[in-house]
């Protein structure tokens, strides 16, 4: 494969000691030149082997005394005779040699012992063939220093270029493909240069070479041998960091053979999402490795059908969940239309329609899931029609409105102010064990913003108005446009702070604000959704947090979203500017998130004069025995009962007895509000007054003059009470 760069196309892989892709820590004990078995305890393996049989003290305790240096790339002990460097062998420290002549001696003193000179003639010839060793040989006949040369025998005597090249690479950070065929051998290169290209996840040898090891295990000639399914059968169910750097490579090479794109992809009955370019995916993420199975719908016809229109709905721009949405509602489709018989898309009409329907219902799922299956088909019948994709379909085959049960009345998302109060708390806020994750908790709870578009924040995302007010600069995930939120200096500085973090990690920068800490090389890679929800839920554990009944708080991150929203409403914040914070298009959106609570309600009213038709306060005890019963009649009236100039106090349960003559009812309220309406309205009546007078109707004048008198009294009142209130 010319593909292969040319420093990848070696038997022996080193990378350079800050690769950031086949990243290797060395070993934490000082002095110790091997690399870490493991990033649990940053141990080579010698001393790992060496802290376990201590029985696995305290880290700093076994750092401070970690016994004698490893032995590996290093010279052995040589004899003690002054000048010999032929290894020791005798628990004397003596050389065979020295030993054999100490021992002729009659075993002397060896601090006071005339030792002979044993040295061979030529020194620098009779060296051991390891370049790290300065021993000498036993004999001109031998390779290696003694102690080496019981090694190579260990091994079974393999080519000594061989075994030099195996010591050499002891404790080292490398990649070792010496006992592969040459196909294999090229194309784990490649997978080694597609690796280090991707900067995605990382590769460190000590990983990588077990899958080497099971690639050699297993005999085949080359990865594509085995299918995509075959190789997850072989390396098992639970696939550690080495079986998912052979499924990557084995990706990698079929994608260099047959190419990527909807021509190659579209023909396979499983898409590979990866492959298709140009697919909308979520905000600063890459596509994911995912499949649509196709291979799922049991009819050809359908299958095909479901092909041509998921492309066509993938490349307008639609969402990875809703195309597999589509293909859901096809699948379910398909199993019905085995069940009942019907094999050609002629035979689909109303009537198998209604049955799919009740079919559909008695099927397992949510509401959401059912009105999909029934959605997505009817778009997908539609979509056959527009297009003349197929001619066969009945003009009767399609669902209309009526057809799925109506949606159920959403609860009321919004989290207590008593749970609230807890997660706001600032004690229980720097219980977070991670920074990133206790800014995106603030940016959640203080912005209403969508986790997808909290996670998917740029680096650069603050902006400051003309007057250098802080605003945060966000993608809207679902509406795909960029938005913007005012914030307050706290979070602006939470903010700097978090990014003077990333910089001290990819000193180089990244495109978001929040990189996931794993596999992402590059740091562009932003946290992923399920990765912050599981540190929010150890969080809410950590900090015991509660509902009023003392149970343990279970919440996802939208319900920031509904409790922000209400929030404002219920502080007064007209619905105009909720809808501008929450980026919604229509106030009906913002309608489902913005509850107004009676609490609001009745603090409005209480803070207004009401008074009856005599023009008496209507005052409302709070905390009286029937303050509840009477905000409830009252705020009954006043949603169903408004009238032009008051509200209508009269129990729901009544009926009216006084023919819209509202002005001389008993259980007539008004306020402040109405005082335009009720001036004029008093000087109607007054008008009407003296024309019954000059008629002489007396009847109209005594009615009318109960009206004007009454509102008199009502208009008096008020006035009273807005000049004692300029007064104050």
């Amino acid at each position: 494969m010319a593909v292969v760069r040319s420093e990848f196309r070696t038997e022996i892989y080193v990378p350079a000691p800050d690769d950031p892709v086949f990243i290797a820590d060395e070993c934490t004990v000082t002095d110790c030149d091997r690399t870490a078995a493991s990033t649990r305890r940053g141990l080579c393996n010698a001393h790992a082997i060496r802290f376990r049989k201590r029985g696995c003290p305290p880290m700093t305790d076994f750092l401070a005394e970690p016994g004698p240096p490893v032995r590996g790339r290093r010279s052995l002990a040589a004899c003690l005779i002054d000048g010999c460097r032929y290894g020791r062998r005798a628990k004397n420290g003596l050389c065979s040699k020295h030993h054999d002549r100490w021992s002729r001696a009659g075993k002397p003193d060896p601090a006071t012992w005339d030792a002979p000179d044993l040295a061979p003639r030529d020194t620098t010839t009779s060296e051991c063939r390891l370049p790290f060793c300065n021993l000498w040989v036993a004999n001109p006949v031998k390779l290696f220093c003694p102690g080496h040369d019981e090694r190579w025998h260990r091994h079974g005597r393999p080519d000594p270029d061989h075994f030099i090249a195996d010591c050499e690479l002891v404790g080292t950070a490398s990649i070792d493909l010496r006992d592969l065929a040459p196909q294999l051998k090229l194309e784990i290169q490649y997978a080694l240069q597609c690796r280090h290209d991707a900067r995605s996840r990382t590769a460190a040898p000590r990983l990588v070479m077990p899958a080497v090891r099971r690639v050699k295990a297993l005999g085949v000639a080359s990865l594509l041998d085995l299918s995509e399914q075959q190789w997850r059968q072989k390396v098992g169910a639970q696939a550690d960091e080495s079986a998912l750097f052979l499924l990557d490579a084995r990706d990698g090479l079929e994608a260099l053979r047959d190419g990527t794109g909807w021509e190659i992809e579209y023909p396979r009955d499983v898409w590979r999402l990866h492959r298709l370019p140009g697919i909308t995916t979520p905000a600063g993420r890459p596509c994911p490795r995912a499949r649509l199975r196709f291979d799922r719908i049991p009819q050809f016809w359908l299958r095909e059908l479901g092909k041509r229109w998921t492309r066509l709905r993938l490349t307008s721009g639609l969402s990875i969940g809703a195309a597999r949405a589509g293909v859901d509602a096809l699948i379910c489709f398909g199993g019905f239309l085995t069940f009942v018989g019907v094999d050609a898309l002629a035979e689909v009409d109303r009537p198998l329609l209604e049955r799919y329907l009740a079919h559909v219902m008695s099927q397992p799922g949510g509401h959401g899931m059912k009105k999909t299956r029934i959605g997505a088909l009817n778009l997908f019948f539609q979509n056959i029609r527009q297009y003349r994709w197929e001619d066969t379909l009945s003009g009767t085959a399609a669902f209309y409105v009526g057809d799925v049960p109506p949606v159920p009345e959403q609860v009321d998302r919004r989290l207590a102010e008593y749970v609230m109060t807890q997660i706001e708390s600032p004690g229980n806020l720097d219980r977070w064990p991670d920074a990133a994750g206790r800014l995106v908790t603030l940016i959640l709870t203080r912005c209403g913003l969508r986790i997808s578009s909290a996670l998917a924040l740029d680096f650069d995302c603050l902006l400051h108005d003309g007057q250098g007010a802080p605003y945060l600069r966000y993608f809207n995930t679902k509406m795909r446009r960029e938005a913007a939120v005012p914030i307050d200096e706290e979070l602006e500085a939470a903010i700097r702070e978090q990014q003077r973090r990333v910089l001290d990690q990819w000193p180089d920068g990244t495109a978001c604000l929040f990189p996931r800490q794993r596999a992402n090389v590059s740091g562009n890679l932003p946290l992923a959704d399920g990765t912050y929800r599981r540190m929010l839920g150890r969080w809410l554990k950590t900090c015991e947090i509660r509902d009023e009944h003392g149970r343990p708080v279970h919440l996802t991150p939208h319900q920031w979203r509904h409790t922000f929203a209400c929030r404002l409403i219920n502080r007064d914040v007209p619905q105009e500017v909720v809808r501008v914070l929450l980026d919604h298009d229509s106030h009906k959106m913002t309608s489902h998130y913005a509850k107004i609570t009676d609490q609001t309600v009745r603090r409005h009213w209480e803070q207004a004069t009401k008074v009856n038709i005599k023009g008496e306060r209507v005052i409302l005890d709070p905390d009286g025995p029937l303050s509840q019963a009477q905000w409830a009649k009252t705020r009954y009236g006043i949603a169903t009962q408004t009238l032009p100039n008051g509200y209508c106090g009269l129990p729901v349960q009544k009926t009216c007895p006084h023919a819209n003559a509202c002005l001389t009812c008993p259980v007539f309220l008004t306020g402040p509000e109405f005082l335009p309406e009720l001036r004029e309205q008093r000087t109607r009546t007054l008008t009407l007054i003296d024309n019954a007078k000059s008629c002489g109707h007396s009847r109209m004048t005594e009615m009318n003059q109960q009206v004007a008198d009454n509102l008199d009294r009502m208009i008096g009142e008020m006035e009273d009470d807005q000049e004692t209130e300029n007064a104050g």
